[in-house]
């Protein structure tokens, strides 16, 4: 009403200048609106999202043992249903440190009680419960209305106008039928004057007439009355022609006679009019306005779970089977290479390692799947688990369609303008994307990409400056080209051809390059080694590659290749979930055509999975450099005696559009 009243005497107010009055809306189940963003795009736009969470506060019993008591819930939340909820998800164990769940509530108020478990931390729990179950929730505002037989979406002043109108028209309709009442009145009121001042000679016509026909034509002829002035004189009762009854006619006519002014003139003027709505809105307010219920409370004096979660290095693990999960880098001090590895992951004899990379608990996570979608998450929101943990699967954090699988991941510091995300798959098709067509994802997810039939996703990369794109195939080929050779195109895209594939061969690893390092070649049965970028030559993509190391019975196939400095460390998976971490400097320089160094000692029928990179890793084991400049090739590391022709490549690729 405050507002309505300012934007009356002021119509240049706009909508951020009417919150000054309306701050938010108001629940009757009170509860606490979380930050303004939404409200004021709500009231700028007419469209927005408000998350309401519940008012909660602990309480420690005389045991020293911590509860979370809810005392009021968002608007339209079941207290029985939110119970049966919490319920499920400690059943299920995907919030761990609840003990206990009771209703209090009485007629003094609601009160639901959650006890927690000793151990338990208090405020990790409740953010817990305001992600997972309704003591947090999205209101989605649309203010949609028809306007003159049309919809339209209205901004806060919209409505308020929209309002202020109809109440101009209600007030002129009302006005307008009172004026013609009091008119009627006043007409009905000057025929009783007449008759009083001439009551003798209005009595005698009466009697003298036959019937009330004759009498009323009779007072309509001598006195000039109306009919209805004739008849409301013949039904007049004798004791309105007292001396008092006349006064009180006369008083009452000048009353109705003020009134006709008094309409005529709101009618006749529009800031009276304006001022009347003004004061019956005035008066509703101060009958019916109560405190707000609803807090409104500043996002930035919010504690997320992400702020109680410490932006710790991660390794992230994802399985064949779906199982993901997140673990502390320290669990992993380096080995010297060479060595048999630490169990990583505990797996089923049917699952293996697919995937893992080191990323931070405050990254973006970007999940690709094989129907060509995308979702989000942050990466500590995967379930954190030990070295020897499988993790959990991952369809409880996302929702795949039947048949859908997770293919990568990557993770991601934050969306900016000007970068872009490479694609590529394992027939070696290519597509490149402006990452900020990915930054608004929707919890059911979004179309990322076109994966023809029959064809996988390989990896997803993030371009950032001027990089080189190197794919590697299975069987010991890459190729090096320029990712301007590559148009940026749409999230629904197929893409185009970054490198032809001979026979039965297929692309293992896509990596960016940077000036001045080393690429790390790593094959499944655990040897590596790592050569300059420099011998890599740039190409056209689309071409068939150079050799980058020997594929052989000794080595077996390429597992993946990526680039690498001097100060980093390796982390290396094994499809039996073992993993090793070893620093890049005790990998030997050598040649593209050498066949490598013993990376890992694997079990039998054990092949090496996955590989990651992590930079500038701090090491806490004592560990020394196992090479010295003039130490001698290890075991099967010379170099081929006759290695193929540099350039096998045959085709130095065609970047047309006919890819």
């Amino acid at each position: 009403i405050d507002a309505c009243v300012g934007l009356i005497n002021d119509g240049s107010l706009g909508p951020d200048d009417l919150m000054q009055w309306i701050k938010g809306p108001d629940f009757p189940t009170a509860g606490i609106i979380r930050g303004t963003k939404g409200i004021v795009d709500a009231y700028r736009t007419g469209r927005g999202k408000l998350r309401v969470r519940a008012r909660t506060h602990f309480e420690e019993d005389d045991r020293g043992d911590v509860k979370i008591v809810v005392t009021e819930l968002p608007y339209q939340v079941n207290k029985a249903k939110l119970l049966e909820r919490i319920g499920e998800l400690v059943k299920e164990k995907e919030i761990e440190g609840i003990r206990d769940l009771r209703d209090e509530s009485d007629r003094d108020g609601m009160r639901m009680v959650i006890e927690l478990k000793r151990d338990a931390m208090g405020q990790v729990v409740l953010n817990q419960l305001l992600q997972r179950s309704d003591l947090e929730v999205t209101f989605g505002v649309l203010n949609l209305a028809v306007v003159a037989g049309r919809p339209q979406v209205l901004n806060l002043k919209e409505i308020l106008q929209h309002f202020i109108d109809h109440r101009r028209d209600v007030v002129t309709r009302r006005c307008t039928y009172e004026l013609e009442k009091r008119q009627e009145r006043e007409h009905l009121l000057e025929g009783y004057v007449i008759a009083l001042d001439h009551i003798d000679e209005v009595v005698a016509l009466i009697r003298a007439s036959q019937t009330a026909q004759e009498a009323r034509t009779a007072l309509m002829g001598r006195f000039g009355l109306s009919e209805v002035q004739s008849q409301a004189i013949l039904d007049m009762r004798l004791q309105r022609l007292t001396g008092l009854e006349r006064d009180k006619i006369l008083a009452e006519l000048a009353e109705v006679r003020a009134d006709i002014a008094r309409l005529k003139a709101i009618l006749a003027n529009e800031r009276l009019l304006l001022d009347l709505i003004i004061e019956e809105l005035i008066a509703i307010r101060d009958k019916y306005g109560d405190a707000r219920r609803t807090e409104i409370a500043v996002f930035d004096g919010d504690l997320s779970e992400q702020d109680l979660i410490p932006n710790e290095d991660v390794i992230v693990t994802l399985t064949s089977a779906g199982y993901i999960k997140r673990t502390v880098l320290t669990e992993y001090q380096s080995q010297k290479r060479g060595g048999s590895g630490k169990t990583g992951t505990t797996t089923k004899d049917e699952d293996f390692v697919i995937d893992l990379f080191a990323s931070a608990n405050h990254h973006h996570l970007l999940v690709f799947t094989s129907a060509g979608r995308v979702f989000t998450m942050r990466v500590w929101q995967l379930p954190e688990g030990s070295r020897y943990s499988k993790g959990k699967p991952i369809v409880n954090l996302i929702s795949l369609e039947p048949g859908e699988t997770v293919k990568t991941v990557l993770p991601l510091q934050e969306f900016s303008e000007g970068h872009y995300l490479l694609f590529a798959t394992r027939r070696g098709i290519i597509k490149k994307t402006d990452v900020m067509a990915y930054s608004q994802i929707r919890v059911s997810g979004i179309k990322a990409t076109v994966v023809d039939e029959g064809d996988d996703l390989v990896a997803v990369r993030l371009i950032e400056g001027d990089r080189d794109v190197m794919l590697t195939t299975r069987k010991g080929l890459a190729i090096r080209f320029k990712h301007e050779d590559a148009r940026p195109l749409g999230r629904v895209s197929r893409g185009v051809t970054g490198v032809k594939l001979r026979g039965d061969d297929e692309v293992v690893s896509m990596d960016l390059l940077e000036r001045d390092k080393q690429i790390l070649t790593v094959t499944a049965n655990g040897y590596g080694k790592r050569s300059h970028t420099e011998e890599y030559r740039i190409t056209r993509r689309a071409g068939m590659g150079v050799f980058t190391i020997v594929t052989n019975a000794r080595n077996g196939s390429v597992v993946g290749a990526l680039q690498v400095d001097e100060s980093d460390q390796i982390m290396l998976v094994t499809d039996g979930g073992t993993m090793i971490r070893f620093r890049v400097s005790e990998v030997r320089l050598a040649g593209r055509h050498t066949q490598g160094v013993r990376l890992v000692r694997l079990r039998d029928d054990e092949k090496v999975a996955g590989i990651t990179r992590i930079a500038d890793a701090d090491d806490d084991a004592e560990t020394t450099s196992l090479l010295t400049p003039d130490e001698a090739p290890d075991e099967g590391e010379a170099a081929i005696e006759d290695p193929p022709q540099d350039d096998v490549e045959l085709d130095d690729g065609d970047p047309g559009d006919d890819d």
